[in-house]
């Protein structure tokens, strides 16, 4: 079932930004999103170096992805698990924070759990990010520990209700 929403979102300009299902050929293009992210500098940068999201995970998974109408340019993305039902990756472009992309991910994610009969969404939150999942009605429910090496820190652990 091919998915797609379009939305006017932030100040500047009140752009059209469509929303459809990843495909293999996006794949490129969500890594060096993912490794570029400046939510990942630091001593988060571990987490992401090396990381991958290949044409094999995008065919497995339900990823969405968030276009600049006319360029098909990747403004963010999503993957979401249904079973167990967890967002699993969750990025937006740097340059395009802060334009509503990353609401109109979690509106559209709401949309897909909804259909697939769920009642919420777990999310394991980067940290910097707890205020964002919080914004759009998230809650903590817990706390996610380390994995090292992969993950060296803690991490929020929180519900997205879907309704």
């Amino acid at each position: 079932m091919e998915s797609s929403v379009t939305a006017s979102v932030g100040a500047a300009g009140h752009r059209d930004v469509r929303v459809r299902r990843a495909t293999a050929r996006d794949a490129k293009r969500l890594t060096r999103l993912v490794r570029k992210s400046r939510a990942y500098e630091g001593p988060y940068a571990s987490m992401v170096a090396g990381y991958r999201v290949g044409p094999d995970y995008i065919e497995s998974h339900r990823v969405f992805v968030a276009v600049e109408p006319g360029t098909d340019r990747v403004l963010g993305f999503y993957a979401l698990v249904l079973d167990p039902a967890e967002l699993d990756l969750m990025f937006v472009a740097d340059d395009a924070q802060g334009r509503g992309i990353g609401r109109l991910l979690v509106g559209h994610l709401r949309g897909e759990a909804r259909t697939a009969g769920l009642a919420d969404v777990r999310v394991v939150s980067h940290p910097p990010a707890e205020g964002f999942y919080r914004s759009v009605g998230a809650r903590r429910t817990g706390t996610e520990p380390a994995r090292p090496p992969a993950v060296m820190w803690d991490r929020p652990e929180l519900t997205l209700p879907v309704a």
